[in-house]
C-alpha cells in the first residue's frame, strides 16, 4: 500500500500546477492533503477530474482557511471529523478513516503564529491530539500523517540556532510536543529509516528558499510501533512542486 501526505497550500491553486499529472505518476492508494483552503463542495469541484479516488474532506468554518482531505481508492469504514473538542474543532484540521489494518489520521497541526501568539493554544492542541491518537490506538494501530508544523531536531531545519525559540515550528514547546508523541510509542518512520539524512519538506516562498534549499522538515508519518517493521520505504519527494511543501511517500505491506 502506498500513501502520500502533502500540504498543498490551496487545493484550487495546486490543481492548476500539474497536480493531476503528479498524482498519476505517484500512483498512491491513499493521498492525504492539508491546507486545502476550501469548503467541502469547493474541494469536490476542484478534484472533479479524479475518477480513481473517493474524496473525503473536512473544512474550516472560516472560508479559505486550513482544511484536510483524504483521497482514497478503497472506501474506508468509519470516518470521523475533528477531535470532538469544541475548542479545536472549527478549523477542519483532523480527518480519521478506518481501514482493516489501521486507523489513518490526516492532520494539519496549527501554526503557532509569526509572533508565537498561538503557542499556548498549540501546547494544549498537541496534548489533546495525542490523547485522541492513543484512544484510537486502543482499537487498532494508527498511521498519523500530515503537516505537524514542527522541526523536531536540528537536522530537520537549515538554520536551527537562529530559529530556536524565535520562530513558529522550532520552539521548545513544540519540540516537547513531538517528544511526547514519540515517548507515547509513535515512530517517526522517516527519521528511523534515515537517521542522518538532511531532507526538507517545506521551503518559504521568500528569499529563494527552495532554490537554496533553506528548508524545514514539517511533514511526517508517525506510526504505531507495531507497524514500523511493515514499512518498505518512506521518501520525501522534493522533486515535486506546486506548493511550498512537497509530498512525502510511505510504502507499507500488510
Amino acid at each position: 500500500m502506498k500513501l502520500i501526505t502533502w500540504n498543498v497550500n490551496g487545493i484550487r491553486a495546486i490543481v492548476k500546477k500539474d497536480f493531476f499529472e503528479t498524482l498519476n505518476e505517484l500512483k498512491a492508494d491513499i493521498v492525504c492533503l492539508q491546507e486545502t483552503k476550501a469548503q467541502e463542495e469547493e474541494v469536490a469541484k476542484a478534484l472533479e477530474p479524479l475518477n480513481a479516488y473517493k474524496v473525503i474532506s473536512n473544512a474550516a468554518d472560516k472560508k479559505g482557511y486550513s482544511g484536510t482531505t483524504i483521497l482514497t481508492k478503497t472506501t474506508p469504514g468509519d470516518t470521523t471529523y475533528d477531535m470532538g473538542i469544541e475548542e479545536h474543532d472549527s478549523e477542519g484540521r483532523v480527518l480519521c478513516a478506518e481501514y482493516p489494518e489501521f486507523y489513518l489520521i490526516n492532520v494539519y497541526v496549527p501554526n503557532s503564529g509569526s509572533q508565537l501568539d498561538r503557542l499556548d493554544y498549540r501546547k494544549g492542541w498537541d496534548a489533546d491530539f495525542l490523547k485522541f491518537i492513543k484512544k484510537k490506538e486502543e482499537t487498532k494501530p494508527v498511521i498519523v500523517c500530515g503537516d505537524l508544523n514542527v522541526a523536531h531536531k536540528p537536522i530537520d531545519l537549515k538554520n536551527d540556532k537562529s530559529n530556536y525559540n524565535k520562530t513558529a515550528g522550532y520552539t521548545q514547546v513544540e519540540i516537547d510536543g513531538m517528544d511526547a508523541f514519540l515517548k507515547a510509542g509513535l515512530v517517526d518512520i522517516y527519521r528511523q529509516l534515515h537517521p542522518d539524512t538532511v531532507a526538507y519538506s517545506y521551503w518559504s516562498y521568500r528569499f529563494k528558499a527552495r532554490e537554496r534549499n533553506t528548508g524545514w522538515r514539517l511533514d511526517y508519518f508517525l506510526l504505531s510501533s507495531s507497524l514500523a517493521d511493515k514499512v518498505k520505504k518512506v521518501e520525501i519527494l522534493n522533486e515535486y512542486y506546486g506548493s511550498d511543501h512537497c509530498p512525502v511517500m510511505l510504502e507499507i505491506t500488510f
